[in-house]
Formats: structure tokens, C-alpha cells, sequence
């Protein structure tokens, strides 16, 4: 790229994490021209979020990169706890799920964070889109019609809106101004690193519980490759070293392994985990997702997870507002939808870290929703507006999702001959199908990200809802 280029996009996406990414490609498939950014090099090399939750597999289903996920990774095995060298016993580290045709995937699904990326990547590439790398953002202005920003590779990027996806050290948010509350959920600082252990199995979790004045330390095997990921907590005060010799040290001094049975450190970083909410999830035209608008304690693997879901909630908005004629009120729901569950997420994740509640059906995200929110409107059958909208057979073979998969909205007609409006936004496809105890009888009008947006009787008031996302 040329230096003082001027480059103009519908949607300058900082940060190439499985937020941003995620994003990019939901715009991509929608026609919105989004430009990715990221200050680093390359992908995120590490570990770090590597369980996908059952809800966020349903995303990635409908993204297109579900099978790659599914073929890059595995299901967590069970944990086995270590004391002086021998095995003492399994400890379940999730509790069982079993898949449903109204819940196909049962989680957590583990894979590296490094690979999630890359999957996402090569399908933002198939869909002809591509992320900038070693472009960092220096300078962020707005007005009524735009934004400008500058980037350190010489670059102006003229946006109609600009999406912070850059992590919780967001450069955005802090040109933005926008604070974050929150609180050090433990003053235990951590050291995570992916590592190869050859002379450990990789049919167990392996956790080694604290001793004396040492922290706990785990190994998990992730599915699908050669490394392990290490996760190690030191007490108060402590800063741990992040050098391979540092991270063999801790291994040699915590398990029965000796340092040089760690044949390799791919990645180290260490954290102290805290929980924070940004104040405000948008300023003007300038929008917050992922770890840029809440950070999480890793325990329960909410933080990518909520952090994919912001993306995929605010994708469909701005591809209504950009491409569809939807009035930009719509992207005010944004916030007023998401920040709730990011502060729901944050106390979850905050209880799981302490003890204080186990890693369960809370922590798969199925049963996050809307109800109440300013795009759920009625209820039929047994859901409400604002509800995740269940998988199921069809009659003719597909299944539910595969008819709602893509960027449109389904109206889809469950065991009723209520009749329609013979006039319907071209976004809009219709379905009919027979009863189904997880729908019940009635028209559900299934939003682009899964979730009943409208739902009634018969058709009354459609319409109206209709008018508030997408033109007529």
C-alpha cells in the first residue's frame, strides 16, 4: 500500500481477532465493503480462547466454516487430577450435554484460538475479502456523514462506520474516550503458554492442584494438534516468567515431568484476571465489540465467545442500514441488546473463576436471548420475541437452519394456514412447515443471527416490524 493512500470502505474493521474477523465475513457475504486492520504482523499465534461454546458453533454454522471447526478440533476430555506423580482420580470439567434436534451441537468445542482465526480468515478470503497487517491506528475523527482514520502505514481510511475490534487495550476506545468499570476478579497473576509434551498423554485434562506456596497448573490437550495448553497461577505479587526456560521451570517444579520433557514453547503471556465493562458501547458512527467493550476471566470460556456473538448481532444491522434501506436507529440496538449479556457474561465468568458456579448449561449460551429488547415484538407458541430460534427437521429434508443460513430474514409458519402479506421485502423468505413442540403454532419472523424477532397468531403488526429493519 502506497504511503498517504486514501482508501474509502462502508466499514473500517480494527483488529484481526475472532471478533473482527467474524464481522468482516458476516459484511462480506452481506455485499458491505469492510476494510480489516490490524497492528500486528500476523494472526494471534496463541491458544488463548479455545472453547467454543455450543451457541457460537451455530454462528460459525451459519458462516460456512462450521466442518472446518469440527475437523480442526475435538470435544474436551475428561480432567485428571495429579498428586505426587500418580494419578488420583477424574474430575469432570463440564457438565454432560447431549445434542437435540432443537440443539445440534453439545459443548464446549476446543481449538486453539490461532486455528479459529486462521479458519476464519480463509473464509473471509473465499468470500473476496482481506485483512491489512502492520497497519496500526493513530488518529480517528468523525462527523455527520463519516469517519477518517489514520493509520502508521501512511494510510487514510475514509469509513461510514468504523467497528473496535481491537481487544481490551482498544487504541479505539481510548481515542474515543470511553472508560471501563470493572473490578480484578483475583490478584493471582497467571501464565499462559502453549507447549509440546510428548511424554504426557493426550487422552486427559491434566491437573496438577496447588502445593505448598505454588499455584495450580493444568495441561489440555487441544484436539487436533501437537501442543498442549498450560495454564499456571502464581500467588499475589509474583510476575511470571514468560521465557521458554521460565515456563519449563514451572512445569518442572509443579508436576512430576521434568523441564526438559517440554520439547517446545510455541507461546507464552501471562494476565491477571479482571472483569470490565466499557460505559457505552458506540460513539457516533465509531461501534465496540469483543474484548474492546468487556473483558473476562477466562473460566467458562465466555470472552470469544460472547465476543463472536457481538460481531454476528451488529453484522446484520449495519447490512441492513448499508445495503437494505434500514433506518440507522437500527444500529442503536446494538448496544441496548448486547450490553446486557456482556455484563450477564461478566458476572458468569467471574462465578465460574471463583468456585462459585460450575461450567454448565449457563455457560453454553443457548439460552441467551432478547426478550424485552427493542427489536423483540409478540410471541406465539411456545416462544417469545427475542428468543433463540430452535433447529428442527423439515418435511423435505433440510433442516431449519439450513434454511435460515445466509443474510436473509425467514417467516416461518409452524403448524398454522394463517395467511400472509402478499407483499414482502425481497430479504424476507417465507417457510411452512408442520408442528413442532419447540415452536409451537404461530408466525415467527426469524431474525438474520438466529433469534425470533417478531412473532404472533397471524400476521398483525409484521408489518409494522418489518418497517423498522429493512425497507419496504
Amino acid at each position: 500500500m502506497e504511503l498517504n493512500s486514501v482508501k474509502e470502505a462502508d466499514v473500517l474493521i480494527v483488529g484481526a481477532g475472532p471478533t473482527g474477523l467474524t464481522l468482516a465475513v458476516d459484511l462480506a457475504r452481506r455485499g458491505v465493503d469492510a476494510l480489516v486492520v490490524e497492528k500486528a504482523d500476523g494472526l494471534f499465534p496463541g491458544s488463548r480462547g479455545k472453547g467454543i461454546q455450543p451457541r457460537t458453533m451455530e454462528v460459525l454454522d451459519d458462516l460456512g466454516v462450521v466442518d472446518a471447526v469440527r475437523d480442526a478440533g475435538g470435544p474436551a476430555p475428561v480432567g485428571m487430577v495429579w498428586q505426587d506423580g500418580a494419578r488420583v482420580g477424574e474430575h469432570v470439567m463440564f457438565e454432560p450435554a447431549e445434542p437435540s434436534e432443537a440443539e445440534p451441537y453439545a459443548g464446549p468445542w476446543l481449538l486453539p484460538q490461532w486455528r479459529t482465526q486462521e479458519i476464519l480468515q480463509a473464509r473471509l478470503t473465499e468470500l473476496g475479502g482481506s485483512a491489512t497487517f502492520g497497519a496500526a491506528l493513530t488518529r480517528l475523527a468523525q462527523d455527520a456523514e463519516r469517519v477518517t482514520a489514520d493509520l502508521s502505514d501512511g494510510t487514510t481510511v475514509l469509513a461510514r462506520y468504523v467497528v473496535a475490534a481491537d481487544g481490551g487495550r482498544s487504541t479505539v476506545r481510548g481515542l474515543l474516550g470511553i472508560g471501563m468499570t470493572g473490578e480484578t476478579i483475583d490478584p493471582k497473576p497467571m501464565l499462559v503458554a502453549d507447549v509440546r509434551i510428548p511424554a504426557l498423554d493426550r487422552d486427559n485434562w491434566h491437573l496438577f492442584p496447588p502445593s505448598g506456596d505454588q499455584g495450580f497448573l493444568s495441561v489440555a490437550p487441544l484436539p487436533g494438534h501437537e501442543e498442549f495448553q498450560l495454564v499456571a497461577q502464581f500467588a499475589d505479587g509474583d510476575t511470571p516468567d514468560t521465557s521458554p526456560a521460565g515456563v519449563r521451570a514451572v512445569v518442572a517444579a509443579r508436576t512430576h515431568l521434568t523441564a526438559d520433557q517440554v520439547t517446545d514453547v510455541r507461546w507464552a503471556s501471562d494476565f491477571r484476571p479482571r472483569a470490565a465493562l466499557a460505559d457505552r458501547f458506540r460513539e457516533g458512527r465509531v461501534l465496540l465489540a469483543g474484548d474492546a467493550a468487556h473483558i473476562h476471566s477466562p473460566a467458562g470460556g465466555q470472552g470469544l465467545n460472547t465476543s463472536v456473538q457481538d460481531a454476528y448481532n451488529l453484522g446484520w444491522k449495519l447490512g441492513q442500514v448499508l445495503r437494505h434501506g434500514a433506518p440507522p436507529a437500527l444500529l442503536d440496538t446494538y448496544e441496548a441488546e448486547r450490553r446486557p449479556v456482556a455484563a450477564d457474561m461478566l458476572g458468569l465468568s467471574t462465578r465460574v473463576h471463583r468456585g462459585e458456579e460450575q461450567r454448565g448449561r449457563s455457560t453454553q449460551q443457548l439460552d441467551l436471548g432478547y426478550r424485552g429488547g427493542p427489536l423483540a415484538a409478540g410471541a406465539a407458541g411456545a416462544l417469545a420475541a427475542g428468543d433463540r430460534a430452535p433447529d428442527g427437521p423439515l418435511p423435505d429434508g433440510p433442516r431449519l437452519f439450513d434454511a435460515f443460513r445466509g443474510p436473509h430474514f425467514t417467516l416461518l409458519a409452524v403448524g398454522t394456514d394463517a395467511p400472509l402479506p402478499q407483499s414482502l421485502p425481497a430479504i424476507v423468505r417465507v417457510l411452512r412447515t408442520g408442528p413442532y413442540e419447540p415452536y409451537g403454532k404461530g408466525l415467527f419472523l426469524v431474525r438474520p443471527d438466529g433469534y425470533v424477532g417478531w412473532a404472533g397468531e397471524d400476521a398483525t403488526g409484521l408489518g409494522a416490524y418489518l418497517a423498522r429493519v429493512t425497507r419496504r
